[in-house]
């Protein structure tokens, strides 16, 4: 009698296969530092139990953590597995306590910005304050905005050939230092190989309830030229918890 012929193994046997989504789930968990299950679901169109069940296949495979670290939905950041995996090359670490409720804010301004027409028929792209500052060489060269976004130069874009720098402000700094800030933003320069004489064509404050007076009032405190490229709003629905 023949026996069968057992079918050959897979070489991909105790691996997780990774779909688009996965990817762009752990690159976004790599770039924005860290990011609450809610926001990433609605990031990667998941009910919350897909999304735990995704973020779950992350943590056994080895690329990423998660914990409940402050109050809300858990997060989900990356091991240094999935840092190499994503070819990203930042710092495995978890996200600081400290900084929770602004990087759930950034996030909630990514999001809303990435669904807008405007940002889709503009083919326009998101850099995050992590990549500005793994490219900005030293430490101390001035402000980091939260994130940058750059809009190509195609035929469909509203913003051709621009660079915007994103502020997400939820506590007031002061009048002055807030003003401070943004001269420092609108009055820095783009690298000498752009032939632009400031980097930003337009600085975009989105604010909370809180931070909303102080920012104004220190918009109100700038000369006409820089005002004109100043522009000031609400944060967007669920950037707060």
């Amino acid at each position: 009698m023949n026996r069968p012929v057992p079918a050959p193994s897979r070489s991909d046997v105790g691996q997780v296969r990774l779909t688009g989504r996965d990817i762009t789930g752990l690159v976004l968990a790599g770039e924005m530092y860290a990011v609450p299950f809610d926001l990433l679901g609605a990031a990667l169109g998941t009910q919350p139990g897909r999304t735990r069940a995704i973020t779950a296949r992350w943590r056994r495979a080895g690329l990423a953590a998660t914990g409940r670290i402050g109050p809300g939905p858990g997060w989900v950041w990356l091991t240094r597995p999935g840092i190499r995996a994503t070819g990203l090359s930042y710092p495995a670490r978890p996200p600081g306590l400290a900084r929770l409720a602004h990087t759930r804010a950034v996030l909630a301004v990514r999001l809303a910005l990435q669904a807008s027409e405007a940002f889709q028929a503009g083919q326009a792209w998101w850099r995050s304050e992590r990549h500005i500052r793994s490219r900005a060489g030293r430490p101390g060269t001035g402000h980091v905005p939260d994130a940058e976004v750059w809009w190509p130069p195609v035929p469909a874009s509203p913003y051709p050939d621009e660079c915007w720098a994103i502020e997400a402000e939820l506590t007031p700094k002061g009048t002055q230092r807030t003003a401070a800030i943004m001269t420092g933003l609108l009055t820095h320069t783009a690298p000498a190989v752009n032939a632009r004489a400031a980097r930003y064509d337009q600085v975009v404050y989105l604010c909370s309830p809180a931070a909303l007076p102080t920012v104004r009032r220190a918009a109100a405190t700038l000369p006409g030229t820089l005002a004109a490229r100043l522009d000031v709003r609400g944060l967007p629905e669920g950037a707060l918890l």
